[in-house]
Order: structure tokens, then sequence, then C-alpha cells
């Protein structure tokens, strides 16, 4: 299939560093850039087709993503390492520290999405896949794969289609391909299905979910999610989202400079009292007395 993608895309203060590597397959074009951005810099890009977008270095306290522009500042979230961008979704980004990075883009025409799809899933469900955008922090096997595309994209000593059974694995490893009939038979959520979950939840950070969303993610329906989850965990889904924010509070006042009113507003707690009170009932002290206990250990 004869293929050229097509894509809007507006930047400021970014710029590439190195020319890019780059190179059209069967209804795929693969692009790897290196790039430095200023602070503050900005983009925005929409694209008619499908395409997956793979950092080979943590951006996500670098570059805030939102779905709408006017969510920049106020609700965005840090981008994650592998993200899948269905076809026709817009998306704005901005950095909030000058930075250099390197990524590879890969632009797919949406029949070439269902042709790795549709044998194995059926054409409906796989249809319902590619509607479903996926960002992904922990990438496990796709940065190898991401890494091997890379070496394609600028030699002709193999055949394309191992340039393209590679972007096919990077898709199927990528993209929520749900299995809700094993929770179903089970009674319980799968290990696949929990880091879906966990993946969602890193990437929406400073957002509260709804236990609605959090059956989407996985899915199955809001009812049968919460009892299956409560099984899976000995938690509600409420109790579990919490317990995980925390988490990410304690990382954030182990590993960073943050003021305890900067992590309360990174991880969408109303203020610091807020978070103060949530900390002090999980953990049995307040955020400022758990950071200088650290500290003095």
């Amino acid at each position: 299939m004869t293929y050229l993608h097509s894509m809007q895309a507006e930047t400021d203060g970014i710029r590439a560093i190195l020319p890019a590597k780059w190179r059209s397959l069967d209804g795929i074009v693969g692009v790897h850039w290196e790039a430095e951005a200023q602070a503050g810099a900005s983009g925005y890009y929409l694209s008619p087709d499908p395409r997956i977008v793979f950092f080979f270095n943590d951006v996500s306290s670098q570059i805030r993503v939102a779905d709408r522009e006017n969510q920049l500042g106020r609700n965005d979230r840090g981008m994650a390492r592998a993200i899948y961008v269905p076809a026709g979704v817009p998306m704005w980004t901005r950095f909030s520290a000058r930075h250099r990075f390197s990524h590879l883009d890969l632009h797919l025409h949406q029949d070439r999405l269902m042709r790795y799809l549709a044998p194995s899933l059926g054409a409906s469900k796989a249809r319902s896949t590619i509607k479903r955008p996926v960002e992904v922090q922990d990438v496990g096997p796709v940065a190898a794969l991401s890494r091997l595309v890379v070496d394609e994209l600028s030699t002709d000593t193999r055949h394309p289609l191992f340039a393209e059974s590679l972007v096919g694995s990077i898709a199927t490893a990528l993209l929520d391909i749900p299995r809700d009939d094993e929770a179903i038979q089970s009674g319980r959520l799968t290990q696949a299905q929990m880091n879906r979950l966990t993946s969602h939840l890193a990437t929406h950070g400073d957002q509260r979910i709804t236990v609605a969303e959090m059956a989407e993610v996985v899915g199955l329906s809001e009812s049968w999610f919460a009892t299956v989850f409560r099984e899976t965990t000995g938690k509600t889904p409420l109790q579990w989202q919490l317990s995980r924010r925390i988490d990410a509070a304690q990382d954030l006042l182990c590993n960073g400079s943050l003021t305890i009113a900067d992590i309360a507003a990174q991880l969408g707690f109303s203020d610091q009292a807020h978070l103060t009170k949530v900390f002090r009932q999980v953990v049995g002290e307040t955020p400022a007395a758990w950071r200088r206990s650290r500290v003095q250990s």
C-alpha cells in the first residue's frame, strides 16, 4: 500500500538537532527525531490517521499534554513514554523546562492497522480497539522493539517485511486490547487489566478517575468491575486509587524539591491541607513529618 502520511503540526520553540531518519513502508511511515525544546515551547498535533509515539527518555516531568488547548496549565498531565493517538484526535503539548529528547513517530494507515488486528480479534473488536487512546509509562518490550525500528529507518539491508513486523508487534503490545472474558470466568481482574489501570492512573495522576472510567479502561461494566476489583485487590476502586496517589506523593516527597503545596496540586488534591489530611489517614503522619524522617535517615 503506497502511503504518505499527513499531519497538521504547529510548534513553537522546538527544533530538530539532527536530520530526521524516516522510511515509508506498506501502510506505515516511520520517523525518528532528535530534538530540543525551550522552556515554554508548545505544540499542536492532529492527524487523519492513527499514530504511535515512543520517547526514548522519560519526559513526564518536562512535557505536559492535554486533549484541549484550554486544559494546558489547568488539567493537563505528564507525557507518557509511549502513546497511541487514534485518528482525528488532537493533542496539545507544552514544555515546562528546556529539554532535549528523542522519539519515534509511527504513522499508520487505518486499513493497515486493521490488517494487523482483525484476523485475531474480528473486525468489530478491532475497530473498537483502534478508537481507544493509550498512554503507557511502563513501556516494557516496546522500548527494544522501537530501537530496532529506528535501526531499520536508516538501512535497506533487510526486507521491509522485517520493519513492518516490528511495527505490528509494537501496535499489538501497546494497544488496549480487552480480554474481559478472563475476568468474567475467574471473578478477578487479570494482571494485564491491572497493568492498564496502573498505567492509566500514572498518566492522569492530577485527576480523580471515576469508577466508570476505570471500568472502561479494562472493558467491563461498572457494576461487574467494582465486584471483581474488590475480589482482586481487597479494596474498592476509589480506595486503591487513593493509595496509589499517596504512593506518588511519597515518591515526590523523597525524590524532588517540590513543596507540599506543589505536590498537592500536581496530584489533584484541592490544596495542601487536603493532601495533609489524607496522607495522615493513610500513612499515619503528615507529609512534612514523613519527609523529615526520610531526610534524617
